[in-house]
């Protein structure tokens, strides 16, 4: 058992830190206060294979594993706090393995070479207004019929929505093409955001305000049936495939925060003085620091574990990618909230930058792939059975 990565990945993540550094980090500020990434940034991104990862060399992409993938996600999360170049990184990368795994060659020539040089975007399309963690009861419908899918609801809480229609790019999006069948009736068609009879409703969200969330109306939008991911009626089970590998993404990004927001939190209480001595120097605060860091790197290994898993095709890797979900927001939202209360006053300002990330990271607790207690569903039927 080797803990250690390979030379290659300690490389990957200087470059990559050193590309952020560069391409991201003076806009950060910008993301939050204006509510957009700049298109520019997607771009580099692309040339430099750290937009959408997974994609295989023949598309344009790097070919870089799920581990490789966890590393840009975390050095992402640290520069970008407010968590929003996250989720289009998370959504950018997942949904674009289950593009390349499941859609059919053609619309794999089309779209992956275009998601790769960060050209478009793609995500995901399942919430809907009655709710997200029961897919098998949306109730979106898909008709297929001459050559094409005609799509008619309406779903909410969608990432990307406006990323997708300004810039080029649109969703995977679940529709019931059999009604009695429950989740065994759930086909998976791209639908881009450009699609005629489509209408795009934003919302306004407390965080991450650098990529959006709408609404979207489908009103007899067509799209071809080659659009259709794999087969008719087994849309489900893919977007599960999906979730499960977009959970250690979403559980990077919130430890490559945690990671950052306990590296200002102790250069803080090392300087801070009170009452003639270090803030570190009072056991209260130490004490916090220390169980802190233990929490980290267990929520970070467990993450590695799972990346690994995923890597070889472990048939238990949905287990560990739950409990990364499971742990990683709450533990990353815990440390936010404590470093702000060790800064006291100043880090309730937006000057500190930190209530930035205490409202980013509040949207990985209550959805972001999965609700924290549908993984504690996932695993216990998996260690029950």
């Amino acid at each position: 058992m080797n803990f250690s990565f390979s030379d290659e990945q300690e490389l990957l993540r200087k470059n990559t830190a050193r590309f952020l550094e560069k391409n991201l980090k003076p806009y950060v500020r910008d993301i939050d206060a204006k509510g957009e990434i700049p298109a520019e940034f997607f771009r580099n991104a692309g040339e430099n294979g750290i937009i959408s990862p997974l994609i295989k060399q023949k598309y344009g992409g790097p070919s870089l594993s799920f581990m490789d993938s966890v590393i840009i996600s975390e050095e992402i999360a640290k520069v970008d706090t407010s968590m929003a170049t996250s989720v289009y990184y998370l959504l950018n990368t997942s949904w674009a393995y289950v593009l390349q795994k499941y859609g059919k060659q053609e619309l794999k020539d089309k779209l992956l070479p275009e998601i790769a040089s960060g050209n478009q975007f793609i995500g995901i399309a399942s919430t809907e207004p009655s709710g997200g963690s029961d897919v098998a009861n949306i109730t979106t419908s898909g008709t297929v019929n001459n050559g094409k899918v005609i799509i008619n609801g309406e779903k909410m809480y969608i990432s990307g929505a406006l990323e997708a229609k300004n810039n080029g790019g649109g969703h995977l999006t679940l529709v019931k093409t059999d009604k009695e069948k429950g989740h065994r009736g759930i086909t998976m068609v791209y639908v881009p955001a450009s699609a005629k009879g489509i209408e795009i409703t934003k919302l306004e969200n407390m965080g991450r305000m650098g990529i959006s969330t709408a609404g979207i109306k489908y009103d007899n939008v067509e799209v071809p049936e080659e659009n259709i991911i794999g087969e008719i009626n087994e849309g489900f089970y893919y977007s599960m495939d999906g979730f499960n590998h977009a959970r250690i993404m979403v559980a990077a990004a919130c430890n490559g925060l945690s990671e950052k927001m306990l590296e200002e939190g102790l250069g803080y209480i090392k300087e801070r003085k009170a009452f003639g001595k270090p803030l570190s120097d009072f056991q209260a605060i130490s004490f916090e620091a220390a169980d802190l860091k233990t929490e980290i790197e267990m929520a970070s290994l467990l993450n590695y574990k799972a990346a690994y898993l995923a890597d070889v095709d472990d048939p238990e890797f949905y287990i560990y990618s739950s409990m990364s979900k499971l742990k990683s927001p709450q533990i990353a939202m815990d440390t936010v909230k404590k470093v702000m209360m060790w800064f006291g006053a100043y880090g309730y300002t937006k000057d500190s930058g930190i209530e930035m990330s205490a409202r980013g990271i509040f949207s990985y607790l209550v959805g972001a792939e999965g609700a924290l207690n549908i993984m504690k569903m996932i695993i216990a039927k998996a260690i029950l059975k």
